[in-house]
Order: structure tokens, then C-alpha cells, then sequence
């Protein structure tokens, strides 16, 4: 099933050489998205996928890649057992960990820096609404990004969009069916 792409000379050892460093969690998801998008077995692919990886050659791409289809032949052949976790959270860094990824210091179990977290729920202040509303008059409805970028910093382009829809919507609705007051209902002049 996987051996349909290009062949590779048989590893030297299981582990890998004392001089290679172990790869990290960011590592690990590039390389991922590397085989999503380029995993055609040419060796084209194989460097598209190593460009992919900043600091890992298109050896060390192959190596992980041989490496990753014998631990999968070897769970699928009943040889070795799949990993059994007691919570999703634990899984992730375990399962990581146990394919030889080192989880980046700093940063979460996706390999987000955690200063860089999304705000959750947090309320729109009216001068955020206010730069969002110039931002939809200047770069007009649908350019999330921009408005984002240059109008409402302190926002997602996710969260602009998200804001957008709300008020949209309470713009729309008629008049006599609000019951509160909302942010969505200051305009521009």
C-alpha cells in the first residue's frame, strides 16, 4: 500500500544517526502538509516536500518517510501494538513523542507559541467596531484580511469575518424586534 512510491535503500539502523537531530512537532506538521500536497513518488516530490521542511534535506524527508510506513506495516501486521492513550491531549505529545518528535519548548501541542493563543470570547470594544466599519467602507465586504491586517489589529481575519456576519445580521433585521441594544447597532455616520 505504500511502497507505490519511489524506492529506498533499506535504513542503516533503527534510530537515527547521533548527528541528525530529532525532529519537532512544527517539523513534523510541515512535513505532513509536504506529503498531503506533493506525495507523488518522483524525486521532484520528494525535494518540494524537503523545501517544505526548513533545515531537513531531502534525505532526512525519505528517512522519516521509510521510517513512518515501517512503524504503520508493523501496527497494521499485528506485530507491534497501537498506541493506547487515556486522553486526547496526552495522545498527541505521547504519540509525538513516540515517533521520535521533540515538542517545542514555548509552545503548545500544535506547535503554537502560546503568546500567540486566540482570544476566546472576548467582546468587541466600540473602537474596535468603529476601525471595523472604516475598514468595511475602505476595503469593502468580504476582504476580511485587509480589514484585519491594516484596520482592526488586535483581530483575526476569522474573527473580523465572524463580526462582520453579526452585524450584517442585525442590520438586517427589523427594527421593532430588537429587545437590546448591541455593539452591531452603531453605523458609520
Amino acid at each position: 500500500m505504500y511502497r507505490n512510491y519511489a524506492p529506498l535503500p533499506p535504513p542503516q539502523t533503527s534510530s537515527p544517526p547521533p548527528h541528525r537531530k530529532q525532529w519537532t512537532v512544527m517539523e513534523q506538521k510541515m512535513f505532513e502538509g509536504g506529503l498531503a500536497m506533493y506525495l507523488d513518488g518522483t524525486a521532484d516530490g520528494w525535494r518540494m516536500i524537503a523545501a517544505g521542511v526548513p533545515g531537513r534535506s531531502v534525505e532526512e524527508v525519505l528517512e522519516r518517510y521509510e521510517s513512518l510506513v515501517r512503524e504503520v506495516e508493523a501496527i497494521e501486521s499485528g506485530r507491534v501494538d497501537g498506541p493506547r492513550y487515556s486522553d486526547e491531549e496526552e495522545s498527541c505529545e505521547a504519540a509525538a513523542m513516540a515517533m521520535g518528535v521533540v515538542p517545542m519548548r514555548g509552545r503548545n501541542s500544535r506547535g503554537v507559541a502560546q503568546a500567540e493563543e486566540r482570544k476566546k470570547g472576548t467582546p468587541w470594544t466600540e473602537e474596535e467596531h468603529r476601525r471595523f466599519l472604516e475598514g468595511l467602507e475602505k476595503y469593502g465586504k468580504g476582504d476580511w484580511r485587509s480589514i484585519s491586517r491594516n484596520s482592526v489589529v488586535s483581530r483575526t481575519p476569522t474573527q473580523v469575518a465572524s463580526h462582520a456576519q453579526k452585524y450584517f445580521l442585525r442590520q438586517s433585521a427589523e427594527k421593532k424586534d430588537k429587545k437590546r441594544s448591541s455593539i452591531h447597532d452603531i453605523t458609520n455616520p
